[in-house]
């Protein structure tokens, strides 16, 4: 989140972890091998754990499932919907409607890789059935770094990230589709099919390239913004070194960013202030009695997304200028497309908010989030400048906040960058991870 200028607290960055393969996680000797992959021996995943390791090689074993790359628009949103609600760590970043949004902004930067995980019996040629999906792999591919990405740049988050490991620019690489603007990815599944549906994805991608994209091969599988919680960590990792033995590939697992999380137990506003320490609650009342002094202050919710978009926009490039996601370029252009349509995909009962805040019946502040039954997912925001004197992002996230707590929220999340202002709110990190796939030889 592009932070506020709340004063800065002590933070110490998060050091990043590299855990390589473990030996324990030895794979079955028909887990198909990809063409041009030297088969020599890999390392074998510490983090993956031995009971998540046993679940890989048995699923591996009994082939339950197979995953079918097809393309995003072909598949059924009710099936969609039925796996988001069972998904285990499902945020807002993983619904059918961010997903959509971000490939009519963003896709033509990308391709699309999705899979779906099928049961084995299933005729590979046979139309897809709704009912018939068993998890979703939301995946695309392009470059670590395109020749155009410098030029169409925009930044979401502002926090440099902790992750360690870097890859060759021109690496083809296959990532979570849309998490270069998601805080949070994951399989679509029910916890219970992950082990199966992770071979599956596993297994489709040691099979070679998807043919409908050229011939050549990944080069990396970087999977990021995975939730150390998230029970489809563990499953991917394991899958992917149960296989990595006989495809000599190489798997680490890195911490790759924190969310600062406010998590809150029925409080309200007064009972929130009281967790603060005395410095930064009498600093907060201070700079609230301030704006206060300049004139009523109003919070509220946008009824329709769609009708403020451009009014944010133009706030919060107000505030970032080219340092943010709407500068005066083709990247810019894109990330407006983006927001666009995700607002109107959403709706005015849809999981998107758009927040304003007015000192004297000026908009001083706005900011969009995702409420998500009783979590607020901070995800941009922007200030008048010229409103400097009245701390418009400190007064901002407080209004946002005591309107959550009113609404009763219980999880504010702040989402990737561990930017010092969040702490000042109480906010507790929890990490995100990268796993990251290579042939031995890279």
């Amino acid at each position: 989140m592009l932070g506020p200028e709340i004063a800065e607290v002590p933070h110490v960055p998060v050091t990043s972890s590299i855990a390589p393969c473990a030996e324990d996680a030895a794979a079955p000797a028909d887990v198909p091998a990809p063409p041009a992959v030297p088969s020599s021996a890999g390392s074998t995943p510490a983090g993956a754990g031995s009971a998540a390791a046993g679940l890989a090689a048995a699923a591996f074993e009994r082939r339950r499932l197979v995953a079918r790359r097809v393309p995003f628009a072909t598949i059924p949103r009710r099936a969609w919907e039925r796996l988001l609600d069972v998904t285990a760590c499902a945020t807002p970043f993983s619904r059918w409607q961010f997903h959509r949004a971000w490939w009519d902004g963003y896709g033509e930067g990308a391709h699309e890789d999705y899979m779906v995980c099928l049961d084995a019996a299933v005729d590979a040629s046979a139309a897809l059935d709704a009912d018939a999906i068993v998890a979703i792999a939301p995946l695309m591919h392009r470059h670590e770094v395109e020749p155009d990405d410098a030029v169409l740049r925009t930044a979401i988050r502002h926090a440099p990230t902790t992750a360690q490991r870097t890859l060759p620019d021109r690496a083809k690489a296959i990532f979570f589709a849309a998490s270069y603007h998601a805080d949070y990815a994951t399989l679509l599944c029910d916890p219970a099919d992950l082990p199966d549906a992770a071979a599956a994805v596993v297994a489709a991608l040691a099979a070679g390239p998807d043919l409908a994209h050229g011939s050549d091969d990944w080069d990396v599988v970087d999977l990021r913004r995975l939730r150390a919680d998230d029970p489809a960590l563990p499953a991917l990792e394991a899958a992917f070194c149960v296989a990595a033995a006989h495809h000599g590939w190489e798997v680490t697992r890195e911490l790759e960013d924190v969310c600062p999380v406010l998590e809150v137990d029925h409080w309200d506003w007064e009972t929130y202030l009281q967790t603060l320490t005395t410095k930064d609650r009498h600093e907060l009342r201070r700079k609230m009695r301030r704006a206060e002094a300049a004139g009523p202050v109003e919070f509220e919710e946008v009824p329709d997304p769609a009708d403020a978009v451009d009014e944010f926009v133009a706030m919060h490039q107000a505030r970032w200028g080219d340092d943010g996601l709407f500068p005066d370029t083709e990247g810019g252009a894109r990330s407006r497309r983006f927001f666009r349509r995700l607002a109107e995909l959403e709706g005015p009962d849809g999981m998107l908010r758009i927040g304003r805040l007015r000192v004297g019946g000026r908009p001083v502040f706005m900011c969009v989030g995702f409420h998500d039954q009783g979590a607020v997912y901070y995800y941009n925001a922007g200030s008048d400048p010229e409103a400097r004197a009245l701390s418009p992002g400190v007064i901002g996230v407080a209004w946002y906040l005591r309107h959550g707590l009113a609404e009763g929220t219980r999880v504010f999340d702040f989402l990737r960058g561990n930017e010092g202002y969040k702490y000042t709110w109480g906010a507790v990190d929890r990490p995100i991870h990268r796993l990251i796939v290579t042939p031995r030889a890279a």
